[in-house]
C-alpha cells in the first residue's frame, strides 16, 4: 500500500505555508477557510508549484526533496488533479482533451462511454454544462493512471443536484482506486461523506488531524470546532465563566481549557424555576430565521454586556417551536466541546 508522504514550507504572501501529512488509501480530506492553504498544498504535490523547501513522496517514489535537490517534473509525477474550475483546453473538444492524455482513441472513447459523456465527444467546453465539463476532466484524471488523486474543491461550480450526481460518480471512482486521494474542501459534510481521515488548515498550517469521527466529536482548536459547524464558542475563565455567553458552567474537575463549544441544536428548553443555576440562560430573542426544515433562534443571555460576536448564540429547534416561548435554555456540561486552543 502506498502512502502519500507531504512535508513542506513554501513562502505564500502574507503567511508560510507549513504542510505536514501522511495517507495511504484511506481518503484523506484538508479542510480550511478560503485562503488558507489548501489549494497551493495541492499545486505543490503536483508540482504545478514548487515548496521553497521539504518533502514530497509517494511510496519510495520521492517527487520532491529540497536537500537532495530532486524535483519531478508534473508530468511524470503520475498524480490526477481535478481542478476547481476543471482547466479543459476551451479550444479542444471533450474527445480531444482527454485523447491528449491518454493517446489511444479506443481508450478515449471507453472513457467517454464511461462517464455517459458521448454525446459530448464533438464539442467544446464553452458549448457544455457544467456536468459534462466536470465528466469530461474526470475521464481526462483518470486518462493518466494516477497513482494519487487530488481534488480541488471538485463541487464548487454545480448545483445541488449536480453536485449530488457527481459526488456519486467520483466516491465510485475513489472506491476502485488503491491509492491515495486528497480532497480539499470547506464544506463539512461533504468531507465527512467523502473522506475517513480529516486535516485542518489555517493560516497556511495543518493543525489538527484526525479520523473523522474523532475529529467531529473531539476537535482540538477552535478553529476546528468551527468548521465542523459548532456555533456557539466562549472563551473560559479558570473558574469556568463563560465570557462571552455571560454565565457560569459547571466542567468536569480539574479541567483547564481555555475554550468551550456548543452546538446550535443540542440546547434544553428549561422552566423559570431553573433560573440562575449553573448552564442556564435566561434568553433575549434578537433574531428568528426560517430554514427549510428548522427555525433558528438567534440570541444572547439576558443583561450581557459583553461586545463579543460570540455573545450571540444560535439555537436550532424544529418549525414547530415558537421563538416567544423561549425563555430559558440549558447547557448539558456533557455536551459541552472542552478546548486548550
Amino acid at each position: 500500500m502506498k502512502i502519500l508522504k507531504v512535508d513542506i514550507r513554501k513562502k505564500c504572501g502574507d503567511f508560510m505555508l507549513i504542510s505536514k501529512f501522511e495517507t495511504s488509501s484511506e481518503r484523506f480530506a484538508l479542510l480550511g477557510a478560503s485562503g488558507s492553504g489548501k489549494s497551493m498544498t495541492l499545486k505543490c504535490i503536483a508540482g504545478i508549484e514548487k515548496p521553497d523547501e521539504g518533502f514530497i513522496a509517494i511510496g519510495d517514489r520521492v517527487l520532491f526533496d529540497s536537500s537532495a535537490k530532486i524535483n519531478i517534473p508534473c508530468r511524470e509525477r503520475k498524480v490526477g488533479y481535478l481542478f476547481q474550475d476543471y482547466a479543459l483546453f476551451p479550444h479542444m473538444t471533450a474527445f480531444d482533451n482527454i485523447n491528449l492524455i491518454c493517446h489511444d482513441p479506443e481508450r478515449t472513447k471507453a472513457l467517454l462511454r464511461r462517464f455517459n459523456i458521448e454525446n459530448c465527444a464533438s464539442l467544446r467546453p464553452a458549448k457544455m454544462s457544467g456536468g459534462q465539463c466536470q465528466r469530461t476532466a474526470l475521464a481526462r484524471m483518470l486518462a493518466s493512471d494516477p497513482e494519487v488523486i487530488l481534488l480541488d474543491e471538485p463541487f464548487s461550480a454545480l448545483d445541488n443536484y449536480m453536485h449530488t450526481i457527481i459526488e456519486r460518480e467520483i466516491m465510485d471512482i475513489l472506491s476502485g482506486f488503491d491509492g491515495p486521494s486528497v480532497l480539499v474542501s470547506h464544506d463539512r459534510n461533504e468531507v465527512y461523506r467523502m473522506c475517513g481521515m480529516i486535516g485542518v488548515m489555517d493560516n497556511g498550517s495543518v493543525i489538527d488531524v484526525q479520523d473523522k469521527e474523532g475529529f467531529f466529536e473531539h476537535p482540538a482548536t477552535v478553529v476546528s470546532a468551527r468548521l465542523t459547524g459548532c456555533k456557539n464558542i466562549t472563551a473560559l475563565t479558570d473558574e469556568g465563566f463563560a465570557s462571552d455567553w455571560g454565565i457560569q458552567l459547571e466542567l468536569p474537575s480539574g479541567c483547564h481549557a481555555k475554550f468551550a463549544g456548543y452546538r446550535a441544536h443540542f440546547f434544553e428548553q428549561v422552566g423559570e424555576d431553573q433560573k440562575g443555576e449553573p448552564n442556564v440562560f435566561e434568553v433575549k430573542v434578537e433574531r428568528v430565521i426560517e430554514d427549510t426544515f428548522s427555525r433558528v433562534i438567534c440570541f444572547r443571555q439576558k443583561g450581557n454586556t459583553s461586545e463579543s460576536p460570540d455573545s450571540l448564540l444560535t439555537y436550532i429547534t424544529g418549525k414547530d417551536t415558537d421563538a416567544c416561548d423561549v425563555k430559558f435554555l440549558k447547557v448539558d456540561p456533557s455536551r459541552l466541546i472542552l478546548l486548550e486552543r
